[in-house]
């Protein structure tokens, strides 16, 4: 019996040593994590318009509910004289509620959409664009008054459809 016993110690110390190794190394994974290697940043109107796709080798953006996305990926879509370049360098956000490539609805204004149009930016921004693309930024207007000082108003969650989860 005390061959036995010696075999239960054996086995014990073996299954302590697993548990131990398990715990640090799943310790060095997460030290080993590394956050986002691009930094979010604000565009101004004027920032986003030099992204529209017309410079080869310049990143192509969009944004979409003041989120600025990098659609670069999509050239074939986005690029140069492609079929949704007219979207692109903006916020664009009333076009894509509306399925619309319309001059006049080239922008962020979401004034009497319909609640069918405003359902389906949602869809759009959630299974499109956030699936797809990643972030690299929001636009001023969402974050700043007409004369560049930050909008003291401007809380995310009182936004019109907006939840923080968007965000990220």
């Amino acid at each position: 019996s005390g061959r036995r016993g010696g075999w239960w110690w054996v086995f014990l110390h073996v299954w302590v040593l697993f548990v131990l190794l398990s715990v640090s190394l799943a310790e060095e994974v997460k030290l080993n994590y590394k956050p986002a290697t691009k930094p979010v940043r604000l565009f101004t109107e004027e920032e986003l318009q030099r992204y529209d796709g017309s410079e080869e080798g310049q990143p192509i953006y969009m944004a979409i509910k003041g989120v600025v996305f990098d659609v670069s990926k999509g050239k074939e879509f986005y690029g140069k004289d492609a079929s949704y370049n007219a979207l692109v360098g903006k916020d664009s956000t009333r076009a894509v509620a509306k399925m619309s490539l319309n001059p006049a609805d080239l922008t962020s204004d979401t004034t009497g959409l319909t609640e069918e149009q405003l359902q389906s930016l949602d869809s759009v921004f959630e299974g499109t664009y956030k699936a797809k693309y990643p972030i690299v930024g929001y636009t001023a207007a969402r974050l700043l008054n007409a004369d560049g000082s930050p909008n003291k108003d401007f809380r995310p969650e009182d936004q019109p459809r907006f939840q923080t989860r968007d965000e990220f």
